[in-house]
């Protein structure tokens, strides 16, 4: 398994031209407070420009740094210039920021502020190291390790960045408490943050493979496995597939079968496909009215402010096309036979009045993994904020289970 470290040019990782600033420590393109999203590639392409501002980069320099030396057609590369252009407000006629240098390669002609220095510490609340990794389709995985404890490996779950979620209301605090005991790894899933977005392979057994392919990439062994929401059904395949692997497992949020499977009444299939039809109209507008039907059922008890930290996630973290087709696999989920085959002790923590995944859903877990333990939390909430008593307790369940 290869493995690609991200481009680290400068020290300071962070550049600052006109009104844009370049981040590469949180992996961000900004113009003034707005967040300018870019496919992976397309930022790697300009941090490398940026980088060698001084010079021409051959297109074979751009081909080794962003495609680690794979053989990929002219094309790719053309399309990620327009795209970095696009971002930029430039074109191909004007070349204000990039400049093609003809049979050669391209140089970045925008003037550098005098002020590209580190950012505040602040800034980076978790220190975190970030890498890639190739999943067995080759599609390119982020993977992120933060913390110095013992491992403790996460399965992906959608909706996450791994460059924003150390500042993020929504994930913040599971990084920074979590990493604070233990080498704390997570992944983006493909589709979804800094791992590819445009992917062929969309399907439940593509998830479970990624996850091999991000503990092939580190190397280890034997570890605690934790899963969150339609993450926990990746957890538990792989527990059930890797017996060898997997110490301990950690559900919260979790559900065996998705909504599709699982709707008994008329009106659960009509909340399913309901799902489906927001996402299709309303995921990438800018009227945030339609991801706010997700915000009131993943955080029914946030605050203003977390409902518009949701909102930036949700627009963040993936495309809308990529967000109907994670719904559409999530609804298709089935890993009930799975879950009997689990033979390592498992911890299961649900909210008593999860607004997403009703309780029933860890309930059933619970009778069909034979060594588990269910732990009712006090919350409304799908994903537990960092202010309330259940996150408390989440994190004293988990300790106090990896402990033994």
């Amino acid at each position: 398994m290869s493995t690609e470290e991200p481009p680290s040019p400068a020290a300071s990782g962070v550049w600052r031209f006109d009104a844009f600033v370049l981040d590469t420590l949180r992996y961000e393109l900004r113009r003034g407070s707005d967040v300018i999203r870019v496919e992976p590639q397309v930022f790697d392409v300009l941090t490398q420009l940026v980088a060698n501002h001084h010079r021409c980069v051959t297109k074979t320099e751009l081909f080794d740094s962003v495609w680690g030396g794979r053989f990929v057609g002219e094309a790719a590369l053309t399309s990620r210039i327009k795209a970095v252009r696009r971002a930029l407000g430039d074109d191909g006629e004007s070349q204000r920021y990039i400049r093609t240098v003809r049979g050669r390669g391209y140089r970045f002609v925008g003037t550098l502020s005098d002020d590209t220095t580190a950012p505040p510490v602040d800034s980076a609340p978790v220190r975190q190291h970030i890498a890639f990794c190739r999943a067995a389709d080759d599609a390119r995985l982020a993977y992120a390790v933060a913390g110095d404890g013992p491992p403790l490996v996460r399965a992906a779950n959608w909706m996450t960045h791994l460059g924003y979620d150390v500042e993020s209301p929504v994930w913040q605090h599971w990084v920074r408490d979590l990493s604070r005991r233990y080498r704390y790894i997570r992944y983006d899933e493909r589709g979804c943050g800094l791992s590819d977005w445009d992917v062929e392979g969309f399907g439940f057994e593509d998830w479970v493979a990624d996850l091999e392919s991000v503990i092939e990439a580190l190397g280890l062994q034997r570890f605690p496995l934790l899963g969150v929401s339609q993450g926990a059904a990746v957890a538990v395949a792989y527990a059930a597939r890797h017996p060898d692997r997997v110490s301990r497992l950690v559900l919260c949020g979790a559900y065996a079968r998705g909504r599709a499977v699982r709707a008994e009444s008329d009106d659960e299939k009509r909340v399913a496909a309901l799902d489906l039809e927001l996402a299709r109209v309303g995921w990438g507008r800018d009227d945030p009215a339609f991801r706010q039907v997700f915000a009131a059922q993943f955080l029914p008890d946030g605050t203003r402010a977390d409902w518009a930290a949701f909102d930036q996630l949700q627009r963040r973290t993936t495309s809308p096309q990529n967000a109907v087709r994670f719904l559409e696999e999530f609804s298709r989920i089935d890993v009930a036979e799975l879950a009997r085959q689990v033979s390592c002790p498992t911890l299961i923590m649900h909210a008593r009045d999860d607004h997403r995944v009703p309780m029933r859903c860890g309930e059933e877990l619970a009778s069909l993994i034979p060594d588990s333990r269910l732990v009712p939390l006090d919350s409304n909430n799908h994903l537990l904020t960092a202010t309330e008593p259940a996150w408390r307790v989440f994190c004293a369940e988990l300790d106090a289970f990896l402990r033994e």
